[in-house]
């Protein structure tokens, strides 16, 4: 990493020591002369740098003579070029950059000699009157500028920048600075959780909170985050989802709900998993898993058009038709792609034959379903490119999902593929207690049986609700980090989180 000082001239990592070492003697002569910039607690600021522009223009073919336009903008110093009595500089804040004229005769002979001091990355605010220099650029002409913090380590070099990926989720502050098109990625998932609230708010959904700390480590296969509460003295887990107290809340009585919710998972690492990730679950009372198809598509193409301006969008070269949706159940899908029909399967030994000679590995046991499952994960996910819906998929992977009522071997539920990545999960959600409480208790034997060690339970307090009486009800969960990823035209997961989970630097 290297630097850029007054004169724009990159220092190699070595000069960096004595580069924040000027920079805190700076300090120390401004505090030595009463000038403490971070005893500064205010600066009145009217415009930022984007709409100080915008005024200029939508002014400047009407300004009377000797008309002016004053301006109090604040944010970064990003370069400065001195020359003589005058100077220009580059502020970069929230919403651009404006560049600065600073000119002796404007504010001081004394100041202008401080502000010649100043390092590139300082935080300053500036008042003064818009205008167009000769080269036709839009400045601000600056008749004062104040010192408000002191930035006592150097940025990142101007041409090279902070290109190490690693580094900049670190250092995100950072890297928020030196590449724009950061910080224009999180302002585009900002947006997209507020179009999707406005979506369900319109829809007569209310949006809801549930616990994060749970008091027990339920049998579902994903891997818990653990923890133990002092004063009431038990074991805890961090949420691995947010289904079971919703599905409480529509046994309530509360029809349409929703959460955007922060779930934690203690599992691998990759470009489309991190530990901590934000999901969107909603459970609509007398609806089921295709009413949950119609919103996705609704949706999806609503937030295509808002975001990215065209049900059209591309993503790592790929484009992508939002405006169309392919629905397949999940035996139509391997019959489509792996060219074997599970209609045709007697049993459970001949749907094992058929993996055999497709070369995809089944457990010894394995029954229709899980087959079923296995090949289309060996032949199938890879080929949805373009939007698509996979439904009706076997019981043996669906514990919460409502049987068919004409075929019991399979459940009314579906996932959503795009560019051969799943990207959300529905049902018709299973109200039956008595069905849910035997699910449950399997799925907890099988964990226990391939984790010995686990502390999984049943949640019996959910069969309770149950046994309440919850209505027919559609329930729908997605990613939102994986959605944020494919409208932004971003790889990693980690291009998406502010603050990614990363391993400790060593010092």
């Amino acid at each position: 990493m290297a630097d850029m000082i007054n004169n724009e001239v990159p220092v190699t990592e070595q000069d960096l020591s004595e580069q924040r070492q000027i920079r805190r003697d700076k300090l120390k002569t401004l505090v030595d002369e009463g000038k403490n910039p971070f005893e500064i607690t205010k600066f009145d600021v009217t415009h930022t740098s984007k709409q100080a522009i915008e005024l200029f223009a939508s002014r400047e073919e009407t300004l009377a003579e000797g008309e002016e336009l004053p301006v109090r903008v604040a944010g970064r110093m990003m370069s400065k070029r001195i020359m003589g009595k005058a100077s220009f500089a580059n502020l970069l804040d929230e919403d651009g950059r404006v560049q600065l004229y600073v000119s002796k005769n404007d504010i001081g002979e004394e100041n202008y000699a401080s502000f010649k001091k100043w390092d590139i990355g300082d935080i300053v605010g500036v008042s003064g009157l818009l205008f167009r220099t000769r080269t036709g650029e839009i400045s601000i002409h600056v008749k004062e500028i104040t010192l408000l913090a002191k930035a006592l380590r150097p940025l990142p070099e101007k041409y090279h920048g902070l290109t190490n990926l690693e580094q900049r989720y670190r250092q995100r502050y950072v890297d928020l600075i030196v590449n724009p098109e950061v910080k224009d990625t999180f302002y585009k998932r900002s947006q997209i959780l507020k179009e999707i609230r406005n979506y369900l708010d319109n829809k007569g959904f209310l949006e809801v909170d549930t616990p994060i700390l749970v008091p027990m480590e339920i049998g579902a296969s994903a891997r818990p985050f653990k923890t133990h509460h002092n004063t009431l003295d038990i074991d805890m887990t961090l949420r691995i989802e947010t289904e079971l107290y919703l599905k409480r809340l529509i046994v309530g009585g509360m029809h349409r709900v929703y959460e955007v919710g922060r779930i934690f998972r203690n599992e691998g690492m990759d470009t489309k998993h991190n530990p901590e990730f934000t999901t969107i679950e909603l459970y609509q009372a007398f609806a089921d898993y295709k009413d949950m198809m119609d919103l996705v598509e609704e949706m999806y193409k609503m937030l295509a058009v808002k975001v990215c301006g065209s049900e059209k969008i591309m993503f790592q070269g790929v484009e992508i038709d939002m405006g169309k949706w392919e629905r397949l159940t999940m035996a139509e899908a391997v019959k489509k792609y792996a060219g074997v029909d599970y209609n045709d399967w007697t049993d459970d030994a001949q749907a094992r034959e058929v993996a055999k000679k497709l070369h995809v590995e089944v457990a010894e046991d394995a029954t229709k379903g899980r087959v079923l499952i296995e090949i289309f994960d060996a032949y199938v996910e890879e080929k949805l490119i373009q939007p698509t819906f996979i439904y009706d998929y076997p019981v043996e992977n669906s514990p919460l999902a409502k049987r068919k009522p004409e075929n019991p071997a399979f459940t009314e539920r579906f996932e959503y593929f795009i560019n051969a990545t799943e990207y959300g999960n529905a049902f018709s959600e299973l109200n039956d207690p008595i069905d849910q409480k035997e699910r449950f208790e399997k799925q907890v034997a099988e964990k226990l049986k391939e984790e010995p060690d686990s502390k999984a339970e049943v949640d019996y307090d959910y069969i309770d609700a149950l046994e309440y009486g919850m209505p027919p009800t559609g329930g729908l969960g997605f990613g939102i980090d994986r959605l944020v990823m494919l409208l932004t035209d971003s790889p990693s997961i980690r291009d998406v989180l502010l603050f990614p989970t990363m391993r400790p630097e060593t010092k």
